[in-house]
């Protein structure tokens, strides 16, 4: 998450009213009143063609009464005060029609009136509660997307192209995290995934992001900066544990990029990064794999960095577990290896909308997850030197020392 401009999407969703958020979603959810009401009316035809056979020894047409209930499930509040209105209507005109005494007659009007009354507080109630989650979510997503820098952030470096997808779905907002910082050490880019969901998750990443901001650019080492943030999630956990809020950790993965084209990586139980080069896709093994942000305490080995390859014009693919543990309809996980084989001569933009479809349409559009993905590729003026002749460093050497 970095700090940034809102982008069209969130900000589409924050000048919605919480109440309009909600309708709206009630409307998505809603059966057409032309089915609606075309159902009812063939209900209500067949209760009185079951209720006129049965004579007067069983009257069926009171069982109406249910229908506003059900209809408040799913209905808007019009579609339900509608299917109250032609309850009360037919009940009450067959129940005058078969005839009784009065306080028959009164007592079966006023539980057909009250049922419906039900029914429609119901619907109230329900529109209520949506329109409350709506606002909630629609907060949540506006301040993970204003904690999130917008993509591509380009450094010295390199170029990070990417695409977060929050999970948008009730208390389910997601804590997927990342940032680029250019400092006097190189490019620091992080990319993470909080342990749990909600807006407690948002508050332990931004605990993240706010320490690799400030150690990126202090710290000389990649595992100083790693140490920080260990730090500041142990804090956050502290303050957590005294405000009665669950514990987290934090699995990440941290990388440092040198002006020599030289990479770094720390990974604290995060997903290995793909490396995309020359049509082929590979797993980048990372040997020195310790424990999550926020469990240092748990082990007795501290982190350690290691370098990776990055050949000039490849892709260093960073995503979180949105992407591999995505599902289709017979449960089965993405395959991202093979997948990305078909792309792996593309440019890291077309790759990423190639990944973001690709996913959509393996999900059938259910996520059960944020997210994120970073796409990483060198920029032209980082490519390392190729190393000199022996012979022409030496009198490169020479001539310097003697004009000294």
């Amino acid at each position: 998450m970095t700090i940034g401009l809102l982008s069209r999407s969130a900000t589409r969703q924050v000048s919605l009213p919480g109440t309009d958020a909600g309708e709206a979603a009630v409307r998505a959810q809603r059966v057409g009143n032309g089915a609606l009401f075309g159902g009812l009316v063939l209900l209500t035809a067949v209760i009185a063609g079951l209720d006129f056979l049965s004579g007067e020894d069983l009257r069926l047409v009171p069982l109406l009464v249910v229908v506003p209930a059900l209809v408040s499930v799913f209905g808007t509040m019009a579609q339900t005060v509608g299917a109250a209105s032609w309850v009360v209507v037919v009940a009450v005109g067959s129940r005058l029609m078969s005839g009784g005494t009065f306080w028959d007659i009164a007592s079966s009007i006023i539980f057909t009136v009250v049922a419906c009354l039900l029914g429609i507080g119901a619907c109230a109630l329900r529109i209520r509660h949506a329109i409350e989650i709506a606002r909630l979510r629609s907060a949540a997503v506006a301040l993970q997307r204003q904690i999130l820098r917008p993509l591509p952030i380009p450094t010295d470096q390199l170029t990070a192209h990417g695409t977060y997808t929050p999970i948008e779905e009730d208390r389910l907002v997601g804590g997927d995290i990342y940032e680029v910082v250019q400092s006097a050490y190189g490019t620091r880019v992080i990319i993470g995934d909080v342990q749990g969901k909600g807006v407690p998750a948002i508050g332990a990443g931004f605990a993240v992001l706010g320490a690799f901001r400030e150690a990126a650019i202090r710290e000389p080492s990649l595992t100083g900066v790693v140490d920080a943030l260990e730090d500041a999630v142990a804090r956050h956990n502290a303050f957590s544990a005294q405000t009665g809020e669950t514990e987290r950790f934090v699995t990440a993965l941290v990388l440092g990029f040198d002006g020599d084209g030289r990479v770094q990586a720390v990974n604290c139980g995060h997903l290995p990064p793909r490396l995309v080069h020359d049509g082929v896709a590979v797993a980048v093994p990372l040997r020195r794999t310790s424990v999550p942000l926020g469990m240092a305490e748990l082990s007795n080995e501290g982190r350690s960095a290691e370098r990776l390859d990055f050949p000039p014009g490849a892709t260093l693919l960073l995503f979180t577990d949105g992407v591999t543990e995505a599902r289709d309809a017979d449960g089965d996980f993405y395959p991202l290896d093979t997948r990305l084989g078909r792309w792996a001569r593309l440019e890291p933009r077309e790759l990423l909308d190639a990944l973001e479809q690709d996913l959509e349409d393996f999900s059938g559009g259910v996520r059960r997850d944020d997210i994120a993905v970073l796409a990483l590729r060198r920029a032209p003026s980082a490519a390392p030197r190729p190393a000199e002749p022996a012979g022409q460093e030496a009198m490169r050497a020479a001539s310097v020392f003697s004009g000294m």
